[in-house]
């Protein structure tokens, strides 16, 4: 992977990529099924459309941060035109920066109360 490309380069991703690259993380996955796991994880808050989903991954793609799979299913098991994708290493080490990216934010935000919390503290 590139130097501009490093995972601390890519930071802040965005919340289509950041929950792409989530929905990777315990598996290859098809791109419907990825729409899907994206959905559901998000409890319905972000419903890609395919455009969106396709435009993502062709991105990550070029990223490095996924890569297609190369074994398939069973092709009586499966539709053969259906094409897998899985989380590369680039890929996880992005998604976890990400991750502590999120959690450094969440710990300030705590620290300062502005959870739910009126302003100025009434």
């Amino acid at each position: 992977m590139a130097a501009e490309t490093a995972p601390d380069n890519l930071q802040p991703l965005t919340p289509i990529m950041f929950h792409i690259l989530l929905a990777l993380a315990d598996g290859e996955k098809h791109g419907y099924s990825i729409l899907k796991a994206v959905e559901v994880e998000t409890d319905g808050q972000i419903s890609l459309l395919t455009g969106t989903l396709y435009r993502s991954l062709k991105r990550l793609l070029e990223l490095g941060l996924v890569a297609e799979s190369d074994e398939r299913p069973d092709p009586e098991l499966d539709d053969e035109r259906r094409r897998y994708y899985r989380l590369t290493a680039p890929g996880q080490k992005a998604l976890a920066a990400e991750a502590q990216r999120m959690m450094r934010a969440l710990d300030v935000m705590q620290r300062k109360n502005a959870l739910g919390a009126e302003p100025g503290g009434a």
